[in-house]
């Protein structure tokens, strides 16, 4: 039955499985060693990894991504990858080892109940094969499970199943199911009158905002002509970032926490929002309660009116739902002239920000320098800590490059699976990882093993990774004084010091490290010039702020005193007021 299982991995179209060995699987990599030529294996340096490589397979657009792991351990290892799948809703199918059926019970060596431990991040499907006739309609419904509902699922197979002979097929008998591959996307637009009522809603507004989410990807001109037509100004949730193009004049950049001010006044100051694929959860970013009038757009149901209350919901796909809303929707002039003052305002902050310079390195002033060089067909990881701040508010992204993060579950540790993901699946395309020190100490550090074990297969060679290393939990550190008024606990959220670059060159890979912003971007031309992957140490200052855009004073007030309890926190201190009074 192994092989029948990879065979039908084969039919759903799958050419790659992320996956660690263990004994309970070995009959499926043997499997797989009989069918390399239909299906790759590639082996992570641990499972965990091998199921954020999957999630990234299907958010740089490679269809549900697979997952393969042992039983006991492994299979719990599987969990945090597939949670980020879960949150941010992509399709992932893992396919979990289990002992003997006839020890299950009885307390064998790795007998977890698996049912019990993936039940909630696999809670629309998940399965135990126990017999080689279920196998490929379990299979089968995992796939169309995790394509339907966008979310992972798993298929627990036994190790004597998977040693079994295959049955027959095309037996018609009570009890034997018959399924196929045959799946297909339907085109979902909402009715006519819901659709009058949002247009009129939308028209009756003075000052549109529009909030655009991943949900919104292959709906851009439809999303650009909705905010021209009326006149409004454009703002994205951190998953929505790379869907639209920033250099818009009405694009005031990312919504939230790590935002920019020109989003936080378009939020204060709009009468009308429209959300189209987004299910931000910064709600505190939201137009106030009453202020707003709402529509939503959104394929899923459940998600509309979560986040902030909406009057009219469209449930549909994003572009076929605005190609016909647009025929409903009057010229407006609106606020764009007060819009895209507030973009421009934003534009003199983060220069100012970026000039920044205190005692170390502006991690700002690097993210910043790639923007004029990051290649056209790149792809982009980001990690989760203080680069997401950089990545969210510095990096501009050309058109049509894909940036993938984990958002909702903010999992640190993403960046290198993700990028890994990406190569293998565009491997003529470069990539750049973005992250942070303590990211990489937790496991990039690991991947990067798997980079230089892989890059020579590679058409495209350039896979650069930044690393900011500032030695602290920079992240941490900050929100314990803006969220808490607590100063920084230096056993807590220092990050040991490791020589990143030296550590790539050890690994035949090259490194660049640099410690003043003359050197910055003679790095990046470096690192995307090379012939084999780069990593790129940059030593950064942890004392930059990561401020909240518009922050309440009482929270700013919060934060200094806070620093006033470090030590030496006289120079993030500074920093802060410079930031703040640069607003």
């Amino acid at each position: 039955m192994a092989d029948r299982l990879v065979e039908r991995l084969a039919d759903w179209g799958v050419t790659r499985v992320f996956g660690y060995a263990g004994d309970g699987v070995d009959p499926l990599l043997a499997a797989l060693r009989r069918h390399e030529e239909q299906v790759e294996l590639v082996t992570a340096r641990h499972e965990e990894m091998a199921a954020f490589m999957a999630t990234g397979h299907a958010k740089y657009g490679g269809g549900a991504g697979v997952c393969l792991a042992t039983q006991g351990p492994g299979a719990i290892h599987l969990l945090e990858g597939l949670y980020d799948a879960k949150l941010d809703r992509k399709p992932v199918v893992a396919i979990v080892g289990q002992v003997v059926t006839s020890a299950l019970g009885a307390g064998y060596q790795q007998e977890v109940d698996l049912h019990t431990l993936f039940k909630d991040v696999c809670g629309q499907y998940v399965q135990t094969v126990v017999s080689p006739d279920q196998l490929p309609h379990a299979l089968d419904n995992a796939f169309r499970t995790a394509l339907a509902t966008s979310s992972p699922v798993c298929v627990i197979v036994p190790h004597d199943v998977q040693q079994a002979e295959a049955p027959d097929e095309g037996e018609q008998s009570h009890g034997v199911v018959q399924s196929s591959t045959a799946w297909a996307q339907p085109r979902v637009v909402p009715d006519d009158a819901r659709l009058r009522a949002a247009a009129d809603l939308l028209g009756a507004g003075e000052r549109v905002a529009v909030l655009a989410g991943q949900g919104a990807a292959g709906a851009e001109r439809q999303v650009r002509e909705v905010v021209e037509r009326l006149g409004g100004g454009l703002t994205t949730s951190l998953l929505g970032k790379p869907v639209l193009d920033e250099s818009l004049p009405y694009h005031c950049g990312v919504m939230g926490h790590l935002g920019t001010t020109a989003s936080a006044d378009l939020m204060a100051g709009c009468d009308t929002l429209l959300i189209v694929g987004s299910n931000d959860p910064w709600t505190e970013y939201y137009p106030a309660p009453g202020q707003a009038r709402a529509v939503q757009v959104d394929v899923t149901g459940r998600n509309i009116g979560t986040k902030y209350p909406v009057e009219e919901a469209l449930v549909g796909d994003a572009a076929a739902t605005l190609d016909a809303l647009l025929p409903l929707l009057p010229r407006r002039t609106g606020w764009r002239d007060q819009v895209e003052g507030f973009v421009s305002g934003w534009h003199d902050v983060a220069g100012r920000r970026v000039e920044q310079r205190s005692e170390r390195l502006n991690p700002q002033h690097v993210v910043s320098e790639l923007s004029a060089r990051l290649p056209s067909d790149a792809q982009v990881a980001v990690d989760v800590g203080s680069v997401t701040y950089w990545y969210a508010r510095f990096l501009r992204l050309p058109e049509g490059v894909p940036a993938h993060l984990s958002s909702t579950l903010a999992s640190m540790g993403s960046a290198m699976p993700y990028g890994i993901a990406a190569k293998l699946l565009h491997p003529d395309r470069p990539v750049v990882a973005l992250a942070g020190d303590g990211a990489m100490q937790m496991n990039g550090l690991s991947e990067l093993i798997t980079v230089a074990h892989r890059w020579r297969d590679w058409a495209d060679p350039r896979f650069v990774v930044l690393v900011l290393h500032n030695g602290d939990l920079a992240e941490v550190s900050w929100e314990q004084r803006e969220m808490e008024g607590d100063p920084r606990f230096p056993v807590s959220q220092t990050v040991p010091d490791f020589p990143y670059a030296d550590y790539a060159r050890l690994l035949g890979l090259e490194g660049i490290r640099v410690d003043d912003p003359g050197q910055v971007g003679e790095a990046w031309s470096r690192a995307l010039a090379a012939d084999r992957p780069v990593l790129v140490e940059a030593v950064v200052d942890p004392d930059v702020p990561l401020l909240p855009p518009r922050q309440e004073a009482e929270k700013v007030e919060q934060t200094l005193d806070a620093l006033a309890q470090e030590p030496d926190g006289g120079q993030a201190a500074a920093l802060l007021r410079e930031q703040r009074a640069g607003e």
